[in-house]
C-alpha cells in the first residue's frame, strides 16, 4: 500500500510565505484570504488561526518583507571595519532595492499601512547608528533621515503617481495623459516625455529608475558628507 502523503502543517510564517509569492505572481489585488487557502489547499477559515483579519495578512506580508531586507543587508555586511559610512549606506540601500525590484507591489502596500511593521524600528536603529559612528551628531542624523525618506527601503517615494509608490505609466496611458497636459503643463508635459524609461530599466515607479534612485542617494550621502566634515 502506498504511504500517505504528509500534509505540511500550516503556519503563519507559511501562510505569509504563500501570500507574497501569491502577490509577486499575480498582484497584491489577487491577496484574498479565499485564493490564498485555495493555493496552500486549506479551507479559508484555517488561515484565521493565523492571521485574524485581512489587515493582519497585509501587515503580516510587508513585516515579511521587512525582514527580507534585513536578511539582504545582513548578507551585504562586510567584515571591513574601515568601510566609510557613504559606502556602507549605499550599498544597504542599494541592496534594500533588489529585493523591492522582486517585490514592486510592496512600496504602494507599505504606504497603506496604519502600523509601523515590525523589524522596521530595528533597521533604521542600525541606519543612525551608523550615522552616529561616523561622527554626525543627533541633530543632522535625525535631518539624514528625514532626508532619505524611503530610500533605505529602496525606493523613492513618487510625487506624481501616489496610487503606488510603484505607479504605472503604460503606453498608451501615459500618451493620453500627455497630451492633455500639454497646453496646461508644457514644461512638466516635455520633462515627463523626455524621461519615461526605457522597458529594460527596472523601476518601482514611472519615475522612479534606477539611474534616478542611484543619483538622488549619491546627492543625499555627498551632501551630509558635506555637513558631517
Amino acid at each position: 500500500m502506498a504511504a500517505k502523503a504528509v500534509r505540511q502543517p500550516l503556519s503563519r510564517e507559511r501562510v505569509l510565505a504563500a501570500a507574497v509569492a501569491l502577490a509577486d505572481a499575480e498582484g497584491v489585488k489577487a491577496l484574498t484570504m479565499r485564493r490564498l487557502a485555495a493555493d496552500l489547499g486549506v479551507e479559508a477559515m484555517s488561515l484565521y488561526h493565523h492571521l485574524p483579519a485581512k489587515e493582519a495578512l497585509l501587515d503580516g506580508v510587508v513585516e515579511t518583507v521587512v525582514a527580507e531586507i534585513h536578511a539582504a543587508v545582513g548578507g551585504n555586511a562586510t567584515s571591513d571595519r574601515d568601510e566609510d559610512w557613504q559606502t556602507r549606506l549605499r550599498r544597504q540601500f542599494l541592496a534594500a532595492r533588489q529585493i523591492m525590484l522582486r517585490h514592486p507591489w510592496v512600496p504602494g502596500l507599505l504606504g497603506s499601512r496604519r502600523t509601523i511593521p515590525v523589524g522596521l524600528y530595528a533597521y533604521y536603529d542600525g541606519i543612525v547608528g551608523t550615522l552616529l559612528g561616523a561622527g554626525f551628531s543627533h541633530r543632522l542624523a535625525h535631518r539624514a533621515m528625514h532626508a532619505f525618506g524611503s530610500l533605505p527601503l529602496g525606493f523613492a517615494q513618487e510625487i506624481f503617481s501616489p496610487s503606488s509608490a510603484g505607479g504605472s505609466m503604460e503606453d498608451d496611458v501615459a500618451e493620453a495623459d500627455l497630451a492633455a497636459m500639454a497646453d496646461a503643463l508644457p514644461h512638466l508635459t516635455a520633462m515627463v516625455a523626455t524621461e519615461i524609461h526605457d522597458v529594460t530599466d527596472p523601476t518601482l515607479g514611472w519615475c522612479d529608475g534606477q539611474t534616478e534612485f542611484e543619483f538622488t542617494l549619491d546627492l543625499l550621502l555627498g551632501g551630509l558628507e558635506r555637513l558631517r566634515a
